[in-house]
């Protein structure tokens, strides 16, 4: 059994920082919600926080992939809308599913899954986004901009939160990132 340390830390160390860092990251979002009475908070936001709290050290939790990988998303989500013509539509729980939708959210996503390839800035989450978008869950300019709000919020308050609880995170990329 390999010895508990910094390198290796406890599983129920690990535990407890995920559950404080994701309580803080979504307390913090969600406060701002109740006062804007806008949606700062959106599932996909739950897989980037637990990146962010479990995996700090990995690229695809770097705020650098975090950052690109939802505005692509959303840019592609709603680029897909307009696109399909369901831009002024209410959402697929709604509507029902249709064949634009299907193409907008097949769209979406393929688009969404290239560009992130072809930029080397996988994450995961960022597939959720796009399909918040295209599904019509998120629309208007004004959710979209500030749902990108939310992620950069939930992105440095689970970069502070890790830098306070000593665990190293890269202040923007992962590949650039030395501990020490």
């Amino acid at each position: 059994m390999p010895a508990q340390n910094e390198e290796n830390p406890s599983r129920a160390g690990t535990a407890s920082r995920a559950f404080a860092g994701s309580g803080v990251a979504l307390v913090v979002a969600g406060t701002v919600a109740l006062l804007t009475r806008q949606p700062w908070l959106f599932p996909s936001l739950g897989p980037a926080v637990m990146l962010h709290v479990e995996q700090p050290d990995k690229p695809e939790s770097s705020p650098r992939n975090t950052v690109i990988g939802h505005l692509v998303a959303l840019l592609a989500g709603y680029a897909l809308l307009v696109l399909t013509g369901l831009a002024d539509h209410r959402s697929a729980l709604q509507e029902g599913v249709s064949v634009p939708r299907i193409i907008a959210a097949a769209g979406s996503l393929a688009v969404t899954a290239a560009v992130l390839v072809l930029l080397n800035a996988a994450h995961p989450p960022a597939g959720a986004t796009t399909l918040i978008v295209s599904l019509g869950l998120l629309r208007t300019p004004t959710q979209l901009v500030t749902a990108f709000a939310a992620v950069l919020l939930v992105t440095l308050v689970d970069w502070l939160f890790n830098r306070a609880t000593g665990r190293p995170a890269p202040p923007w990329r992962a590949s650039s990132f030395k501990e020490g």
